[in-house]
């Protein structure tokens, strides 16, 4: 089950994947390479490496970019991962029957996968605007005279 949040004023957008079922260590070692890398890197990545936890980690980085271009307007060719992180999750556990009446505990750990993206786009223009604050126009202008 994947959940969506994507209300933040900030240009980020996350992207929240729960109850995934895989071991949570197995699943940061491709969280570790794609921490940081723009979006499209990060497609080209995940399609490319051998391991299993690659495809939830694909599903959940491209929910996360659609939440970005359609609740929040931003391109994707802009967008970063800024933050990913993998939580463990509940740990199912069953009861496997074994020789002359004894049973074998199997647990099967789930996760959380959590993808930031951060649109590069928008701090850019929240730099411009910070510039046109009063003290700094006052500031050139004194230079100026």
């Amino acid at each position: 089950m994947i959940k969506k949040r994507n209300k933040n004023l900030y240009g980020e957008v996350y992207a929240l994947g729960q109850h995934i079922s895989m071991s949570a260590h197995k699943a940061r070692r491709v969280i570790d390479q794609i921490r940081g890398r723009s979006y499209e890197e990060t497609l080209m990545i995940l399609e490319l490496m051998p391991y299993r936890a690659c495809y939830p980690i694909f599903k959940v980085v491209y929910s996360a970019a659609a939440n970005a271009s359609h609740n929040m307007g931003f391109n994707e060719a802009s967008l970063v991962i800024s933050k990913a992180e993998v939580n463990e999750g509940t740990t199912m556990k069953k009861l496997k029957p074994r020789a002359r009446g004894r049973s074998y505990a199997i647990k099967r750990p789930t996760c959380h996968i959590r993808i930031v993206l951060k649109d590069t786009s928008f701090y850019e223009y929240e730099e411009d605007f910070l510039c046109l604050k009063k003290s700094d126009w006052k500031k050139k202008r004194s230079t100026q005279i």
